[in-house]
């Protein structure tokens, strides 16, 4: 039998889809709302994107840029994203729905990863013990053995890499259907 970490790992984006459809069904925006909801989230996605151009997958622990502060800055991106569509949607259940899917479906992906994390890069444990999860330390994490080899400085080649443009474009995707379905409510 599966274990509930697989499951959610598996059921993330499909289930993100029909979290969006039930958004945009549910979401009652108004200007005052979209704005600065949108405004919210456009930091989440700026947090993704100087995230994205520091990672390299499986190759090396990432601790520079926004991983200096926290050690998911990619979830914490996704976070201030939801709240900001959260205040945009104007609707309580949309909130509800999105702390629902984080507590069951990336609290236990992010338990899975930090597990691999810890088995495949020795530093990590230290790491891990002086960087917090989510809410940002003030000052960044500085590694003893830290080599400037450039890998501290954000990449676009791997930010088109990970593709994280798409972070922005659902964004932008998500503020046109929400001002669309205002213009035709009235």
């Amino acid at each position: 039998m599966p274990s509930w970490s697989r499951i959610a790992t598996r059921s993330r984006v499909p289930l993100g889809f029909i979290f969006a459809a039930a958004y945009f069904w549910f979401a009652r925006p108004t200007w005052t709302s979209l704005g600065a909801g949108f405004a919210i989230a456009a930091v989440g996605v700026l947090v993704r994107a100087l995230a994205s151009g520091h990672i390299r997958k499986n190759a090396e622990l990432a601790i520079t840029g926004p991983y200096a502060y926290t050690r998911n800055p990619l979830y914490l991106g996704s976070i201030i994203i939801a709240i900001g569509f959260t205040i945009a949607a104007r609707n309580v259940w949309i909130g509800i729905g999105a702390l629902a899917m984080f507590a069951f479906i990336y609290l236990p992906v992010i338990t899975v990863e930090e597990k691999y994390l810890r088995s495949a890069f020795p530093g990590y444990a230290r790491y891990a013990s002086e960087v917090p999860r989510f809410l940002p330390r003030l000052t960044p994490y500085r590694a003893e053995a830290a080599v400037d080899d450039g890998s501290a400085q954000f990449s676009s080649a791997l930010y088109l890499r990970h593709r994280e443009y798409n972070a922005a474009l659902g964004a932008v995707l998500m503020l046109g259907a929400l001002l669309l379905k205002m213009l035709v409510k009235h």
